[in-house]
């Protein structure tokens, strides 16, 4: 029997190239690299994210005021004490309009020209009528001279006998009521003269100016617009031309509750703070009480003045105000400092800040002493004009890095 004999099988055809593994291997590298390099730049950014400065705000420790506490608290805003809405005394159209918002003015100065072609008609109609009195007044004085002249006649020819008394009555009562009639004339021309003055003031109402110097808050009136000194309705009439303040006159205004006005005394020194400038701290005293409540609100209000003026006081600003008490210091007591309680934290059973310098902060343990109405009085850790961050925020570490908020 003949063995059967198989032909070994080509493998050949199995065999990878070298190439392909090559390039395979490659691929394999590359998605590693990527991974790699992915994970890296993730512990970047949370690296950089977890180190970054934080921005904290700061505030410079300074000596509190000697010998004055804050007694009370009370909040209110600027007001003027003078203060206009300036109108027209007449109803007209507004030809020209001299002012804007902002605007300075000085007393005298001409806001507003108003149409004046009817005044200026009643003004000539006035003049006319005076002159044509007047024009009567020479006509019967010149007949009077006439009337005496015929009267001395009359008398003389009475008094010969030539002339009956009848005639010399004649005359007489002519020459009287002549009189009679140049002196109503007279008068009629006094009233002219009157009405003269009439016109010639609504004319000159045709023109408003500033009652006295002052900014321009509002401008209330367009030209071509219709003004009147009473409220019309419609909404088609305006009662104002602008609205002026005397920057000097600014004071403040508050109410303080009536269980606490026994507190408040004139000329009481007062520290102010405007909302839009909290660590502003403007002087000040009390100017007057007013002398009557508001049963509605239980308030008295009470009038502040500023010891000095800024530009950056404005109407109608949200002011807080404190009244201060005068209290004689012992003579051997230092100056306290006060940083605002925000500033304090608690760290194993103390109090401390955390100081600014260069960029860096530095926790420090403080001795605190009692509360204030400007904050809390620091009896030691502090200096006068180091710098303490305020509200400092969770992650912020002794030694770290801070950037100060703009």
């Amino acid at each position: 029997m003949t063995p059967l004999t198989e032909s070994p099988r080509d493998l050949t055809g199995l065999r990878i190239e070298p190439s392909a593994r090559s390039g395979k291997r490659f691929s394999w590298l590359r998605w590693i690299f990527v991974a790699v390099g992915a994970a890296l730049l993730l512990a970047a950014a949370y690296y950089g994210l977890r180190h970054k400065a934080p921005v904290v705000e700061i505030v410079t420790v300074r000596t509190a005021r000697q010998g004055s506490v804050g007694v009370l608290n009370a909040s209110g805003y600027v007001t003027p004490r003078r203060r206009a809405t300036v109108a027209a005394k007449i109803t007209a159209r507004v030809e020209q309009i001299f002012v804007d918002e902002g605007m300075r003015v000085l007393a005298g100065q001409v806001l507003a020209v108003l149409d004046s072609s009817d005044a200026q008609r009643r003004l000539n109609s006035s003049k006319a009528d005076r002159e044509a009195t007047f024009a009567q007044l020479k006509d019967l004085q010149v007949n009077l001279q006439n009337a005496d002249r015929q009267l001395t006649r009359t008398r003389g020819l009475h008094d010969g006998g030539v002339a009956s008394q009848e005639a010399l009555d004649r005359d007489q009562t002519a020459a009287d009521s002549l009189r009679a009639r140049i002196a109503s004339t007279q008068e009629q021309i006094h009233a002219a003269d009157a009405r003269i003055q009439i016109a010639q003031q609504d004319l000159d109402n045709c023109t408003v100016h500033a009652p006295f110097a002052g900014v321009v808050v509002s401008k209330d009136a367009q030209r071509g617009e219709m003004v009147s000194p009473v409220s019309a309705g419609g909404g088609f009439t305006r009662t104002g031309i602008a609205t002026i303040v005397d920057m000097t006159s600014l004071e403040v205004e508050v109410d303080v509750s009536e269980a606490y006005i026994a507190r408040v005394q004139p000329n009481q020194p007062v520290q102010a703070v405007l909302d839009a400038y909290p660590d502003w701290r403007i002087p000040g005293h009390v100017r007057t009480v007013i002398p009557t409540a508001d049963r509605q609100k239980a308030t008295v209000k009470v009038r502040i003045s500023f010891d000095q003026l800024d530009p950056r006081i404005l109407p109608d600003m949200g002011v807080k105000v404190t009244f201060l008490e005068e209290r004689t210091a012992k003579p051997e007591a230092k100056p306290a400092l006060v940083v605002p309680a925000e500033a304090l934290h608690d760290a194993d059973g103390k109090k401390v800040v955390f100081v600014y310098k260069d960029g860096r902060v530095e926790r420090r343990a403080v001795g605190v002493g009692s509360t204030r109405s400007a904050g809390v009085e620091i009896l030691a850790g502090l200096r006068d004009g180091d710098q303490v961050v305020v509200a400092a925020p969770v992650e912020l570490h002794d030694g770290d890095t801070a950037e100060i908020k703009k």
